[in-house]
């Protein structure tokens, strides 16, 4: 029989089955320009109570500087135990690829090549490609990188993706994020590379994080996964083998609202097209 997803109130009726919760950031406890004071609330209460908290997130910077954003949109550090980041385990794949890169992304993501060795040049030079984003995501469209791409696949460079999600929400809008172009590369034949979510490196950096704090290893039968991406949240808390509680209004909610409201029926069918069960779900983390 198949089990039924459970519709908690709030976070407070899950906690107590857990030893730790690995949290989405965007779309979950902020969207870029506003933090959520439920969601941060919800997590300071699992602390709390002595669950360990880590924030994993697809963000293409190293943690410090996810950090000191999470800070400027008013979440405290005590919503949190650590944070691991894509552009954290990414760094390894730089470390292990071709020394001269082209960057495709903005400037404030350049703290992910900080003290590795190296070369950022012109395309034409480069023996390796890393993707942090779109050069100005708020008015870029992967559509606009096609024939970069195409150039860029016929000299067969392999393609390192510091951030495999597709869309995030921004305030009200939805931006194109580097794993678009990782998708689009992908279906060009090029090889991509990628360490965040819903990769295995990620989860198990996360994990190594909760059980250095902790001070033993942890099963993972004891951690809940929270997130709002069908692709990269649900997906890799998955098959890392986690419980997950989905947030079902964030990126893709226009996906089963019917009027601005949630139709259960498609939402659970949303979610068996993409072969996933979460154990529950909530609207917001709250």
């Amino acid at each position: 029989m198949r089990k039924m997803m459970i519709l908690p109130e709030r976070l407070d009726d899950l906690t107590d089955r857990y030893d730790a919760i690995f949290c989405d950031v965007w779309g979950v406890v902020h969207n870029g320009e506003t933090s959520f004071a439920p969601a941060i609330a919800a997590l300071q209460r699992a602390r709390a109570k002595g669950v360990t908290i880590i924030l994993v997130t697809n963000s293409p910077r190293p943690h410090p500087g996810v950090v000191a954003q999470m800070s400027l949109l008013g979440v405290p550090e005590d919503a949190y135990d650590r944070v691991v980041t894509s552009g954290d385990v990414t760094r390894d794949l730089i470390a292990e690829g071709p020394r001269r890169i082209f960057h495709i992304g903005c400037e404030r993501e350049l703290a992910i090549y900080d003290g590795l060795d190296v070369e950022l040049v012109e395309e034409f030079e480069a023996a390796g490609v890393v993707c942090t984003g779109l050069y100005d995501d708020e008015v870029e469209t992967p559509e606009d990188y096609r024939e970069l791409l195409q150039r860029l696949r016929s000299r067969n460079l392999p393609f390192i993706c510091a951030n495999p999600d597709i869309m995030v929400e921004r305030g009200p809008r939805l931006i194109w994020c580097a794993g678009a172009l990782a998708r689009e590369y992908g279906q060009l034949g090029g090889r991509t590379l990628i360490a965040g979510k819903p990769h295995r490196p990620i989860y198990e950096a996360a994990l190594r994080a909760v059980e250095s704090i902790r001070g033993g290893s942890v099963d993972k039968s004891r951690i809940l996964g929270i997130g709002d991406g069908v692709l990269t949240d649900v997906k890799g808390a998955a098959d890392f083998g986690l419980d997950v509680l989905y947030i079902s209004g964030g990126v893709h909610a226009a996906d089963y609202a019917v009027n601005g409201d949630l139709d259960m029926a498609k939402m659970e069918a949303f979610l068996e097209k993409h072969g996933h069960r979460p154990i529950a779900s909530l609207h917001a983390l709250v």
